[in-house]
């Protein structure tokens, strides 16, 4: 009597985010940086809205529904069919299911989402999706993808951070959170602060004091005030930043994830004890590794202007020097 096959655990990362935060060419990255670790990488391109993408997807969406038949047939517009096709998709699961299953077993899978927030936020057709795969023995890590120009808004970098944090309480995976495309972060307004006080998430009171100063702002400022409490009290929204022109923040985000859903502690690709613990604990852990290289490249740095935490800066009085 033959023994039943063992279940082999798949892992991979379901990549979301808002419209033009660069998830399709993150996964292109993403996908040619883990082959070029020896990793065997499918892309499933759920986006039914992706169209002349740079990578070649392993399972396509399309061939399931086809947004433009939807928004032809169900009169809807661009957004509602969307999310006609993620519900769709869910009542027609079991298509996702027979693809995935047809992939080799050591794949690591990329899943390519639409950009429609409300998918995330609201609506429960890709939770149940991710539920369902979870379900499949398949260890999801949720990468949700920022466009890091909203750091130099006040209004809109909060406005994300509360997204970003409705999306972690929706979704209920492990969470990489992304400033994607940093190089360009102050590409429309020089940052108020310092590139790690947006990435830790620090203090956002401060962002308040920000605000111009006119009578559309003031009659907002006590909303403001409790969405920045909000989201300090959950204390769960922090940044990656990422470009996809740095192999070196590519790596250090495939890190985060392997950490995120498990991967490091798998078998396989000499996932021993040296490979665990330099993901477990790695030079981008240091405070100044973490943003360093960005903001010497990317940032004009104005530290006399600028919260940070450079205690060099600071003047102290003999009665405190040692």
């Amino acid at each position: 009597m033959d023994k039943p096959s063992a279940t082999v655990t798949r892992f991979g990362q379901i990549v979301i985010g808002p419209p033009g935060s660069g998830k399709t060419t993150y996964v292109g990255s993403m996908a040619e940086l883990l082959r070029g670790l020896g990793r065997q990488v499918a892309i499933i391109n759920l986006d039914p809205a992706n169209e002349n993408v740079e990578y070649k997807a392993d399972i396509e969406i399309s061939e399931l529904v086809s947004l433009e038949e939807v928004m032809e047939t169900m009169k809807l517009g661009p957004n509602g069919a969307l999310i006609y096709c993620m519900e769709f998709l869910w009542e027609n699961i079991s298509w996702l299911e027979e693809s995935i299953s047809r992939l080799d077993k050591t794949t690591y899978i990329l899943l390519d989402c639409p950009g429609q927030v409300e998918l995330y936020t609201s609506n429960d057709a890709v939770r149940d999706i991710v539920t369902r795969l979870v379900k499949l023995d398949i260890r999801l890590c949720a990468v949700n993808l920022v466009d890091s120009h909203y750091c130099s808004d006040p209004g809109k970098f909060i406005s994300v951070c509360l997204t970003s944090l409705s999306t972690m309480l929706q979704i209920e995976l492990p969470h990489v959170n992304i400033l994607s495309k940093v190089d360009l972060v102050e590409k429309y307004g020089k940052l108020q602060f310092n590139l790690d006080y947006y990435t830790e998430v620090l203090d956002l009171e401060y962002l308040l004091d920000c605000f111009p100063e006119d009578n559309f702002t003031k009659k907002y400022r006590l909303l403001n005030e409790a969405l920045t409490g909000l989201i300090t009290d959950y204390s769960l929204v922090n940044f990656v930043p990422v470009t996809v022109k740095s192999k070196e923040r590519m790596l250090a985000v495939s890190q985060q994830v392997d950490k995120a859903n498990g991967y490091v502690f798998g078998s396989g690709e000499e996932r021993n004890i040296k490979s665990m613990l330099g993901s477990a604990f790695t030079g981008a852990d240091f405070e100044w590794a973490k943003t360093g290289d960005l903001r010497t490249k990317y940032v004009e740095e104005k530290e006399e202007e600028r919260f940070g935490n450079n205690m060099d800066n600071l003047d102290i009085g003999p009665e405190f020097q040692l």
